[in-house]
């Protein structure tokens, strides 16, 4: 039985219930894929991530990629293989291709959905048929001559990778050290080691294009001075036929041994240490912290669609061994030893748990493809201020409730015979991944929040406060609406707090610690909100189709929608309000605390 319980009737109802994309797909832009072709091809796609592609990344957990040092090659296991040439030859790698490279006019909101249904059965395998992303960038991007390259690395599926850390530099980008000598010819020779390179090596394609940020010979420190270059593994003889030359001087010195996603080869690659590594200063312009981000902003949007699908499939895992699993009475009859045992799902706290992870997993799901319909219509501020959420919150809380979805199995959790060991392990990197969630609190205040002096943030707080005065849902929701109408105010008010320190620091920079030690608070306080708006919307849709004739399947689809965004406002969001008291309190000992204390 494969891993993966994919929910496609949930992101259909998100998708053209909630959020009215039936109205959107098969015109202007995205004419090729209306609703029907879209609901069959999610459907397609769900099939098929279920029984080709699944039971890949668990064979990889179990025997995974291997490194060999004499030709700094890595092989991955034949079934892994098998499953990434099975994807590849239906085509459906071209669904994130623009109609210039070869792909269609598909609305964004669609591609992300399919990215989650291939996420939730085989994330790593997701991330190896991602060169279509970077070849876009490099189209979008490049030289004439480089759009060529790009065209190329489409028709030959080529790898490529986002190379960013660096050992002594991590977050702190502007500190990296890898440097780009200039050439007689044009090209650069890029001289360091970067760490933490997803998919940097490994044999599904004859070549990988990898796309390096460097610091020019005599450029200065800090970001401004970076260039982003393109530095194939074989150099490329003709840019337009693909024809391969010798192996270029970039190597693969140290396959990381990781504790999950083991099917994703994450190396350390080596430039310029044994010959040149040739490189291309991208569209000849030395720009390339806002060439990388490009990247970047796509790989955290993807970073959350991973952690909410493996959450929605966790979720569906512990439900169905919760009603299957015998244990104890009901709790009405706890003390009668002659009443029969009953499904651990009649327990109340199963029960409460369960309702919550549905929220989460539902609620998440509804911020992926929100931002993604964001991205549909061009609404460029919104979709980069719901970003931090959709990476930040998005990992932290779908960790977060794995966890209480192997809590549900007990000690069988633990072990491999259920797949949520390897979904907690194989999650944990989320949180981690293109920046921690520190690192998106801190995005989300100075960069999508301060920046444009909160436009973004207002705009979207009126559209949450004017759903929380609505009648949306009628009266079995006005509860509700009010436990978001304070939620809201409360995130109003914490954005206000650090608003304030922040205009302070101008003239007392201490005041930015204040800042500082709350971004994360603020992060998880906004994605609550959201999640919670986003998941009454779904709540008065389903509440409206229950006064009319449903099937009985559909019956108890929609009264769960209704629960668990009731069981979320109540639980969740009035949480806000605590938030906002401990934004409110100055902490002046925490910075002035002894190192040595801690």
């Amino acid at each position: 039985m494969s891993h993966y319980l994919p929910n496609v009737r949930d992101i259909e109802f998100t998708l053209f219930e909630v959020l009215g994309r039936g109205e959107v797909y098969g015109r202007g832009p995205y004419a090729d894929a209306d609703e029907d072709t879209a609901r069959t091809l999610l459907a397609e796609v769900a099939r098929l991530a279920v029984d080709a592609l699944a039971d890949a990344t668990v064979d990889a957990d179990r025997t995974p990629p291997a490194y060999h040092p004499l030709d700094h090659a890595v092989s991955l296991p034949d079934s892994f293989t098998k499953a990434y040439r099975t994807w590849m030859d239906t085509g459906y790698h071209r669904l994130w291709l623009p109609p210039e490279l070869g792909g269609s006019q598909v609305a964004p909101s669609l591609q992300w959905a399919v990215t989650e249904l291939l996420m939730g059965a085989n994330p790593a395998l997701h991330m190896y048929q991602s060169f279509g992303g970077f070849a876009s960038v490099l189209h979008a991007l490049g030289t004439e001559e480089q759009r060529t390259l790009a065209r190329t690395m489409v028709e030959r599926a080529w790898g490529g990778t986002m190379v960013l850390t660096e050992a002594d530099a991590g977050s702190d980008v502007g500190a990296l050290r890898t440097r780009a000598v200039p050439q007689d010819d044009g090209s650069w020779h890029i001289e360091g080691v970067k760490r933490f390179i997803t998919s940097g090596e490994h044999d599904l394609s004859e070549n990988i294009v990898h796309f390096v940020l460097a610091r020019p010979e005599g450029h200065g420190p800090g970001t401004k001075g970076l260039s982003m270059f393109v530095v194939p593994k074989y150099r490329v003889t003709d840019w337009a036929t693909g024809a391969l030359g010798a192996r270029n001087g970039v190597r693969a010195t140290a396959l990381e041994d990781k504790m999950g996603l083991k099917a994703s080869a994450t190396v350390e690659l080596t430039f310029g240490e044994a010959e040149p590594a040739v490189g291309h200063l991208v569209g000849e312009r030395h720009d390339g912290i806002r060439q990388m981000f490009t990247i970047l902003e796509h790989a955290r949007m993807m970073v959350g669609t991973k952690a909410m699908a493996t959450l929605s499939s966790g979720h569906r895992h512990a439900v169905a061994y919760a009603t299957q699993r015998l244990q104890g009475a009901d709790l009405t009859r706890a003390t009668d030893k002659t009443a029969p045992r009953v499904p651990i799902i009649r327990h109340p706290e199963v029960r409460r748990s369960l309702l919550t992870q549905k929220a989460y997993a539902e609620g998440l799901r509804a911020l992926v493809l929100y931002t993604a319909c964001a991205q549909d219509d061009g609404d460029r501020a919104l979709s980069d201020l719901l970003l931090p959420l959709v990476k930040g919150y998005g990992a932290e809380r779908s960790w977060e409730q794995l966890s209480a979805a192997l809590q549900i199995l007990g000690g069988a959790g633990y072990l491999k015979d259920h797949p949520l060991e390897q979904y907690l392990r194989d999650a944990r990197i989320d949180t981690l991944y293109e920046g921690t969630t520190a690192i998106q609190g801190m995005d989300f205040f100075f960069r999508k929040i301060a920046r444009d002096q909160g436009a973004a943030l207002t705009a979207l707080a009126a559209e949450i406060t004017a759903f929380a005065a609505s009648e949306a849902g009628g009266g079995q929701l006005a509860d509700e609406r009010e436990q978001l109408r304070d939620a809201a105010d409360a995130l109003r008010r914490i954005t206000e707090t650090l608003g304030g320190h922040l205009l302070t620091s101008f003239e007392t920079p201490d005041a930015l610690y204040e800042v500082g030690r709350n971004t994360t608070r603020l992060l998880m306080a906004a994605g609550d909100v959201v999640t919670g708006w986003l998941l009454l919307r779904g709540a008065a849709v389903a509440a409206e189709r229950l006064t009319g004739e449903v099937r009985p399947a559909d019956r108890a689809f929609y009264e769960g929608k209704i629960a668990a965004a009731s069981v979320f406002a109540h639980d969740v969001l009035p949480l806000v309000a605590a938030q906002l008291h401990t934004v409110g309190r100055r902490d002046e000992r925490l910075m002035s605390l002894p190192d040595a204390a801690f």
